[in-house]
């Protein structure tokens, strides 16, 4: 569960140390309920969308108080929680319980394009048209055999069926590939919105903020948070945001992190 909200948006290369820190430290939904939200943010460190580490913080409170201490594996259970889309309660059913689900990814879309209906790129996601999809192929095999065949195909779209140089050679599935027998046509269908640079964005200056208040064990004036950033009014649509996702508490003239 944490892996996975984790890597929400954002790389394995980066996830991984903070994970096994993350992990060290609070192995149970329990040991996690008892830390302050505040040690949440500051272990989450620079992972980015720092929203997600209060609402795991948020999770393990539930999961202590109603699931006694242990992550569910019910559907519903699981989209109840903080943070828990329908994406990531269907990748902890198939990977930490081994209940066969239709984990949609990006690469796992990618592979269904390229095989399935010929498309170099898979265009913007259609969750339930996606998950029907990925369904229809999983429910050929037998139900012992369900979960290996989820991951199989996401692992094959992260290092084989790549976006920018698939290793087409080393496929099982050449030879049943649409988009290789129509000799890989450029793709001229829709395509997803690319998300806003980080650089200059608001999301960067929410982040120095995080940062300099994650390295200061008192509340830091408002002054010196606010020459961080050259932008007044964009410093203070930052600071403003932060408040209201409850990850920061502002005093009469300075700020810190939420308890």
């Amino acid at each position: 569960m944490v892996s996975e909200v984790m890597l929400q948006q954002t790389p394995v290369a980066r996830v991984e140390p903070v994970w096994h820190e993350w992990m060290k430290r609070w192995p149970t939904p329990k040991a996690l309920a008892t830390s302050s939200r505040a040690d949440a943010v500051t272990a989450w460190g620079r992972l980015g969308y720092p929203r997600r580490a209060l609402r795991l913080h948020q999770a393990a409170h539930q999961i202590s108080a109603q699931h006694r201490g242990e992550v569910p594996s019910e559907l519903d259970h699981l989209l109840a929680l903080p943070g828990i889309g329908d994406y990531t309660a269907r990748a902890i059913r198939t990977f930490a319980f081994g209940i066969p689900e239709p984990v949609v990814d990006t690469n796992v879309r990618r592979v269904m394009a390229r095989v399935s209906t010929g498309q170099g790129e898979s265009g913007p996601p259609r969750v339930r048209a996606d998950r029907d999809a990925l369904w229809g192929i999983l429910e050929l095999e037998k139900p012992q055999a369900q979960v290996q065949a989820a991951k199989s195909i996401m692992e094959l779209g992260a290092t084989v069926c790549t976006a920018r140089a698939p290793r087409c050679e080393e496929c099982p599935l050449q030879s049943e590939c649409a988009w290789r027998q129509a000799g890989y046509p450029e793709y001229v269908g829709p395509t997803a919105p690319k998300q806003a640079r980080f650089e200059g964005s608001d999301r960067q200056v929410r982040g120095i903020i995080l940062r300099e208040l994650r390295h200061s064990d008192i509340p830091v004036p408002r002054e010196i948070l606010a020459s961080l950033w050259p932008d007044t009014l964009q410093f203070e649509r930052a600071l403003g945001s932060l408040v209201q996702d409850d990850l920061v508490v502002l005093g009469d003239c300075d700020a810190r992190l939420s308890e």
